[in-house]
């Protein structure tokens, strides 16, 4: 039982690109959302780990 890799869990992989500054920690809730945005993050990495 080891550790798991970051395309099984996609919080994780959005937890990786915060620490790469890549992502906002928040989500500022503008209408349009911004590309740093942890809501679209997530959305993108269920769609990677998903493929």
């Amino acid at each position: 039982m080891g550790k798991k890799k970051h395309g099984d869990d996609p919080r994780a992989l959005v937890r990786k690109w915060m620490k790469a500054g890549k992502v906002k920690k928040k989500c500022c809730r503008s209408k349009s959302r911004c590309k740093k945005c942890p809501v679209l993050a997530l959305k993108k990495a269920k769609a990677k780990t998903a493929a």
